[in-house]
């Protein structure tokens, strides 16, 4: 299997960031904030443009599907590890596990639950709804969250401002996209690759911009090599147990097929595009970005490969069961 080209640019990314500080550093004459706020602000808006309110109306009857994603999403994957706090709480890992929260109270990621999904032969419509509206939930749940945490840290935060950010950055133009969606929504369906090619561009800026930051402060320097193998190994673990259990409730709840496969597969992704844009107003005043969005970069690679592998085994297994089923028709008949 290839390996993503966006987990190489992101990768790249950091290494520039390393050796080559100087448009991000400090006292450089290029507005990087001011253009990651914009580049954000247009994402959020091509967003609204691209949401499909067809496929959210046709959806909303499956409720307990939404549900279980959305749960699954929003309060399973932060209860996990909210239930390690007590072994961190006033620790030197205090700080990496608040990393690794903030990633679990993300919203899911959109365009590769889709694919995804519709690569397995999955509930494409309820997959595009639930993708589409967690991104709308979590700018409201993410931030509770670590609100909760955060205050009893030693950093100081202006959660007003936060909101107030959120509000601006993301909010107002999601909705001013959705508004004009009407007019525009053909440009942005047309222009689909392009808008993710600048999505992804200006997510690479804001992580280049961020470690920048946070290799001048040396918030990296007390993270050692094992740490990051505990990190990469709990990632891994915390998509596992999330998979299985949403598997599990699926069954239980007697999905078919297909609404199993969204349920798992929306249910355990999380979104690079909304931890980074969020990692900007929760920490963007601070060193500790590029140490918050750790977690959340080795969970992007993970999901993509392990989802994949899935999603391929899965779509051919029902391909052969249908090709098998209409052979057997065609001899009965």
């Amino acid at each position: 299997m290839r390996i993503d080209p966006f987990v190489i640019a992101i990768t790249l990314s950091i290494v520039l960031a390393y050796f080559f500080p100087q448009l991000g550093a400090s006292g450089s004459p290029i507005p990087l904030n001011i253009i990651a706020s914009l580049g954000i602000s247009l994402i959020f808006f091509f967003y609204g443009l691209k949401l499909s309110t067809e496929a959210i109306k046709s959806s909303l009857k499956n409720w307990k599907l939404h549900v279980v994603v959305q749960a699954s999403t929003f309060v399973l994957f932060p209860l996990i590890v909210v239930v390690f706090y007590p072994l961190v709480k006033d620790t030197t890992h205090e700080m990496l596990w608040l990393s690794l929260l903030f990633m679990a109270a993300l919203p899911s990621t959109v365009s590769s639950s889709v694919v995804m999904v519709s690569l397995a032969k999955g509930n494409i419509p309820a997959a595009i709804f639930n993708a589409s509206i967690s991104g709308i939930i979590g700018i409201i749940i993410t931030p509770l969250w670590m609100t909760t945490f955060i205050q009893q840290t030693d950093i100081a935060y202006d959660f007003s401002a936060i909101y107030l950010q959120l509000g601006m950055e993301i909010l107002l133009p999601l909705i001013l996209g959705l508004l004009l969606r009407k007019y525009l929504g053909a440009f942005a369906q047309k222009n689909k690759r392009g808008l993710s090619l600048f999505d992804k561009s200006i997510i690479l800026l804001i992580i280049y911009k961020s470690f920048v930051h946070s290799f001048e402060e040396k918030v990296f320097s007390s993270v050692s090599i094992f740490d990051l193998l505990i990190m990469f190994v709990l990632v891994i673990a915390l998509f596992f147990l999330v998979f299985f259990i949403t598997g599990w409730i699926g069954k239980r709840l007697h999905f078919n097929r297909e609404d199993r496969i969204t349920a798992q597969f929306c249910g355990t992704k999380k979104s690079l595009v909304h931890g980074t844009v969020f990692s900007e107003a929760l920490f963007g005043q601070t060193s500790i970005m590029g140490l918050m969005l750790l977690p959340l970069m080795l969970f992007h690679a993970v999901q993509i490969l392990i989802i994949s592998v899935l999603a391929t085994k899965m779509g051919k297994e029902e391909t052969e069961r249908e090709i098998a089923e209409s052979r057997s028709s065609h001899q009965n008949n």
